[in-house]
Parts: C-alpha cells; sequence; structure tokens
C-alpha cells in the first residue's frame, strides 16, 4: 500500500548526451540526490511553469472580456487595510 505523499511509478527511457550525463552525474553527487529524483524535479518544474503561464493567461483573458469598474469600492477597502497594517 503506498503511504500518504508517494505516488505510483513507472520507468522511462530517457536518451542523454554524455555531457548532459556527466553534468546530471556531478548534480547528483553533489547534492545526494539520485538521477531520478534530479531528472523528476526538472520535468516538474517545466510542467508547472507551463500550468502557471497558462493560469496567467486565462486571468488575463477573463479582465479582458470582462474588465473591472473603474473604481472598485472592495479594492480601495482592501488597500487601506494593508496599508493600515503595515508596520512603518
Amino acid at each position: 500500500m503506498l503511504q500518504y505523499g508517494q505516488m505510483a511509478r513507472r520507468q522511462t527511457l530517457v536518451q542523454l548526451t554524455d555531457d548532459l550525463l556527466a553534468l546530471l552525474d556531478e548534480r547528483a553527487a553533489r547534492s545526494g540526490r539520485s538521477r531520478s529524483e534530479i531528472i523528476r524535479s526538472a520535468i516538474e518544474r517545466e510542467l508547472a511553469a507551463e500550468r502557471e503561464t497558462a493560469i496567467d493567461e486565462a486571468i488575463v483573458d477573463g479582465y479582458t472580456r470582462i474588465p473591472p469598474p473603474d473604481h472598485d469600492h472592495w479594492a480601495e477597502v482592501a488597500a487601506k487595510r494593508s496599508i493600515a497594517d503595515e508596520r512603518w
């Protein structure tokens, strides 16, 4: 049974140049992590960046389709509260 935070993993083949493999091995030795862990982390960062870009584009699209009002009372209240709470 998988513990919390663990996910089933599948092995896959990744082809690397000799130079890239050498750099990967150096990083693994310095960090005390495995090749697989470093590769997974790099893939996760790449995919997270893509998701964040998609979210940003959706937000821009939403504001383009439905622009905010010229005066937003609630934004003003929140800004004043934020300034009041600031330790100057």
